[in-house]
């Protein structure tokens, strides 16, 4: 296992991060405990010194499921992190019992990493508001937790802005080959590292879409390297090459994902990347965006919207549903990215557009935005919307 610093207080994090999101779990849905935790501590055996979790994973039984699979002396092996629930607080009192809640749940003194969770620039906003950064120094102080940090899933613009807004110790983004330009992507990476903040990275893999299965098209750009190695291994090299990227976590559940990870974190040092293997990936993402349905390079100019729609984050979605063929996936994150209930606002849905033509004067590519938004009613929305918006709300205990 390799390990990079994390500048902003010389902790040696393993580059390799267990997620338990995608914990391995049984036929009624519930963790399967005795797979996960076999899993988990094989992990931690061969070097994984950091631990992410939250609040809702598991509909709320990833913390606890932690507790019992830590013992035996594991905790002391890791660093945990797990997240505030933005969208659940709604006064300075809140954050505390939270937290308070958090080590009780995971059976701890302290948390290592604590982040608060999904920050854009509005849930910041409202934060501030209640006082988290007063929350944040006083749980410090008090050794509740030992870092602070948060994670992302905004607009790029506001990301510098909540990086300089507080001392923070480290951060977490999306981040991969498909993502350079969306939400904080390589120019927040770079930003982060830059104040010296250690950064994790989540979705290197774009929750596994860029792993398997893998389009025609997409394998035999692979098939042309000149070292063979499987579409998540190209994957993750390509998120460890880069020197900025302090721990990237991966959702694994499965022994042969977590034996092949520990294999490439072994030997993915920063800037190994050749031109020519660097050009591959460039030609994999080419081919991607040549698959979308719409040529939508997420530069926002379309916004805001006098509807409310969240253009560009509709016409990702969309996109990610042609690539990747996964319509069930594509429909939840639809849901959850586009109800309100994380982002702490409105609905911004595609059937909000009322065809007003502002967009049209504004997008840079040309497109036919209100008549892609009706693609996206259509292959997106549908009469069950209702109902997976009830789901991500009872997933993230708002209703």
């Amino acid at each position: 296992m390799l390990y990079r610093n994390n500048p902003k207080n010389g902790d040696e994090l393993s580059i390799l991060g267990f997620g338990a999101m995608r914990l391995p779990m049984k036929e009624d849905m519930s963790i399967d405990e005795a797979k996960a935790t076999e899993q988990l501590r094989y992990a931690i055996d061969n070097g994984v010194n950091y631990v992410d979790t939250a609040w809702p994973y598991h509909m709320g039984a990833s913390e606890p499921f932690l507790a019992s699979a830590l013992a035996d002396g594991y905790r002391e092996k890791v660093r945990l992190a797990t997240k505030l629930p933005t969208w659940l607080v709604n006064s300075r009192e809140d954050m505390d019992r939270f937290l308070n809640a958090q080590l009780e749940r995971l059976n701890t003194d302290h948390i290592d990493y604590y982040l608060i969770h999904g920050l854009n620039g509005g849930s910041w906003e409202k934060m501030k508001e209640l006082g988290v950064t007063v929350f944040l120094d006083s749980a410090k102080a008090d050794g509740r937790i030992i870092n602070a940090g948060f994670s992302f899933h905004g607009n790029g613009k506001d990301f510098p802005v909540i990086v300089d807004d507080y001392d923070w110790d480290f951060c977490q983004i999306q981040y991969n080959y498909m993502d350079e330009r969306n939400q904080a992507g390589t120019e927040g990476l770079e930003y982060a590292a830059s104040k010296g903040l250690g950064v994790v990275i989540m979705e290197p893999l774009r929750g596994g879409n860029l792993a398997s299965p893998v389009p025609p098209e997409v394998e035999c750009i692979w098939n042309e390297a000149q070292t063979e190695r499987s579409a998540a291994e190209w994957g993750l090299r390509w998120v460890w090459d880069h020197p900025e990227v302090t721990v990237v976590l991966s959702g694994m559940n499965e022994l042969s994902q977590i034996k092949e990870n520990l294999r490439i974190a072994d030997e993915a040092e920063p800037n190994m990347l050749t031109e020519s293997e660097l050009q591959l990936v460039g030609n994999v993402e080419s081919k991607y965006r040549e698959m979308m349905k719409a040529g939508c390079t997420g530069c926002r100019y379309c916004m805001p919207c006098p509807a409310s729609v969240d253009i560009p984050t509709c016409l990702e979605t969309y996109n990610n549903l042609h690539m990747f063929k996964d319509e069930m996936s594509s429909k939840m994150m639809y849901a959850m990215r586009l109800a309100g209930v994380v982002s702490l606002d409105e609905p911004h849905f595609a059937s909000q557009c009322v065809k007003c033509g502002e967009c049209l004067e504004r997008c840079p590519q040309d497109l036919p935005i209100p008549d892609l938004l009706e693609e996206v009613v259509r292959d997106l929305e549908g009469d069950d919307l209702d109902e997976r918006v009830k789901m991500v709300k009872m997933m993230f205990f708002r209703e």
